[in-house]
C-alpha cells in the first residue's frame, strides 16, 4: 500500500511535498495509517487531535495515545479540548455535526496563522460509499452522488482510493496499534446503520462492488464537471445581473428541457429545495415568491428576480446641517458648491434654503407621492415605479431623501421639483451617491 499511496500522492497531489501539512489525527485505525505513511513517504506534517470529552475515559486515552504517536514520529503535536455536550446546549442539532463544526474551525484557525498550507484527513473509499447512500436516502443531485472530495480547499484527502480493508491490512502486516472507538460500533447513527448493515450485504453480491462503485463515481464527477460547465454558460445566456440582484426571463427559462431539471441546475446553488414550487413559480401571479435559507426567488411579471435576503437594518437614518459623509445605509457625500457642473442620475444639486435639518434617509411607504423633477403636479411613487418599470425587489431597496414629510430624491432614478436650483437661489448643497 505505501507504493500505491506514493504514486497516488506524486500522481494527484505533488503540491503537498515541500509543503507544511497538519494531519488530523484521532488515533484511530485510518488516521493512524495515514500518518504512518504520511512519515514514510517524507512529507513534513505536524498532528492535530481533538479531544470531544464525549467518552470521558476513553477520550483521555485516545489523546494519549496520539501525544504517543507523535512522539514516536518526531513530529509536533497540537491538541485542544471541547466541551462539546455544553456547545450542543447552546447551538442544538445533533452531536456529531456540532463536533464536526468545532473540529474543522479549530482546523481553519490554524491553517490561516499561515504555518500550515493543507490539512490531510483520512477519508477512504468506504468512508465515499457511505456518504453516498447517505446522500442516496436523503434524496440529492448529481453533485450529493459525486461523494467526497479528493480535495477541498485546503483540505486534501489522499486515502480516498483506498478500502478499509487494504488499510487494514496495511496496518496489521506492519504490526500497528491504533485505538478502536466504541462509538463506531452503535447502530443508533445512520452512517454505522449503513457501515455495518448495508454495505456488507452489498459487498456479498459481488466481491468487486467496492471498486466498481469507485469506478461508477469516478464518472459520477466527470459528469458533474460536465453540468458545472453547463450551468456557467447557461447563467451567462440567462443572468442578467442588477446590483444584488438577478433577473432572469422566464420564457427563456420555459425554453429549456427537462424544464425542472434546468431548474435544479441553476438554483440548486442558491440553497433552495422547494422544486416544485419554483417550477409553478413560472405561472403564478406577480408578486409570489419561494425562499431559501439564504436567497429569494421572485415573479416579477415575465420575469424571475433572483436576491439574497437582506437582513433587517435600521430604517430610518438622519443627516444634520454640518454632516459632510455618511456610509450607512448608503455611502453619501455632502458639500456646499457654488455652482451646478457635472451631472448625473447618481448626483443631487438642491436649494439649501428650502431644507429643513435633519435629512431624513427611508425606504418607500405605500401612500407616498412627490413632484417629479420637470413636471407639473405630484405623482404617486406606486405609479412612479410602475411607469418606470422597477422591478418588485428594486422597490423594496429603494431609499428616499426626504426633508421632513416631503420627498427631495428617489435616490438615483427622480429628484423633486420643489427643491431645484432657480435664478434666486442663494446656496447649493451637492450630495452625491457612491453607489
Amino acid at each position: 500500500m505505501l507504493a500505491a499511496f506514493q504514486s497516488h500522492i506524486k500522481k494527484q497531489f505533488p503540491f503537498l511535498r515541500g509543503a507544511k501539512l497538519l494531519i488530523a489525527c484521532s488515533g484511530g485505525l485510518d488516521s493512524t495509517v495515514l500518518s504512518i505513511l504520511a512519515k514514510e513517504s517524507d512529507l513534513d506534517f505536524s498532528l492535530v487531535h481533538c479531544n470531544f470529552g464525549l467518552r470521558e475515559k476513553e477520550s483521555d486515552e485516545d489523546e494519549q495515545f496520539v501525544k504517543q504517536l507523535s512522539k514516536d514520529l518526531g513530529v509536533v503535536l497540537y491538541t485542544k479540548t471541547f466541551d462539546t455536550k455544553k456547545e450542543k446546549q447552546q447551538l442544538g442539532g445533533s452531536i456529531q455535526m456540532v463536533a464536526r463544526d468545532l473540529r474543522y474551525k479549530w482546523f481553519q484557525e490554524l491553517l490561516e496563522s499561515g504555518e500550515y498550507s493543507y490539512l490531510l484527513t483520512a477519508h477512504h473509499a468506504d468512508d465515499s460509499l457511505e456518504t453516498f447512500l447517505i446522500n442516496l436516502s436523503r434524496g440529492t443531485g448529481i453533485v450529493g452522488l459525486t461523494g467526497i472530495p479528493y480535495k477541498n480547499g485546503s483540505i486534501v484527502r489522499p486515502l480516498l482510493p483506498f478500502s478499509r480493508a487494504a488499510i487494514l491490512a496495511y496496518a496489521e502486516s506492519n504490526k500497528l496499534t491504533w485505538r478502536e472507538d466504541s462509538s463506531n460500533t452503535e447502530t443508533k447513527y445512520l452512517r454505522n446503520q449503513i457501515r455495518h448493515a448495508i454495505i456488507p450485504k452489498l459487498k456479498e453480491t459481488n466481491g468487486n462492488f467496492l471498486s466498481n462503485f469507485l469506478n461508477t463515481q469516478q464518472r459520477l464527477r466527470e459528469s458533474s464537471l460536465i453540468l458545472e460547465r453547463t450551468k456557467k454558460e447557461l447563467q451567462k445566456t440567462l443572468f442578467v445581473y442588477e446590483g444584488n440582484t438577478v433577473i432572469i426571463s422566464i420564457k427563456a427559462l420555459q425554453k429549456l428541457d427537462p424544464l425542472s431539471s434546468y431548474l435544479y441546475l441553476l438554483f440548486q446553488e442558491y440553497e433552495f429545495t422547494a422544486w416544485e414550487d419554483i417550477l409553478n413559480l413560472l405561472n403564478a401571479e406577480s408578486g409570489k415568491e419561494v425562499r431559501s435559507t439564504t436567497h429569494r426567488l421572485l415573479k416579477d411579471r415575465e420575469r424571475l428576480l433572483l436576491a439574497p435576503i437582506s437582513e433587517e437594518i435600521q430604517s430610518e437614518f438622519y443627516i444634520k446641517s454640518d454632516c459632510t459623509a455618511i456610509n450607512k445605509p448608503l455611502k453619501l457625500s455632502i458639500e456646499k458648491v457654488v455652482k451646478v457642473s457635472e451631472t448625473h442620475e447618481n448626483i443631487l444639486y438642491i436649494d439649501i434654503e428650502k431644507l429643513n435639518f435633519p435629512l431624513m434617509l427611508r425606504k418607500w411607504h405605500n401612500g407616498d407621492y412627490f413632484y417629479p423633477l420637470g413636471m407639473k403636479g405630484k405623482k404617486k411613487l406606486s405609479k412612479y415605479f410602475k411607469d418606470e418599470k422597477v422591478a418588485i425587489i428594486g422597490k423594496e431597496e429603494q431609499w428616499l431623501l426626504c426633508s421632513g414629510s416631503e420627498i427631495i430624491w428617489v435616490i438615483g432614478r427622480r429628484a423633486d421639483e420643489r427643491f431645484k436650483i432657480t435664478p434666486a437661489t442663494k446656496q447649493i448643497v451637492k450630495i452625491v451617491w457612491h453607489k
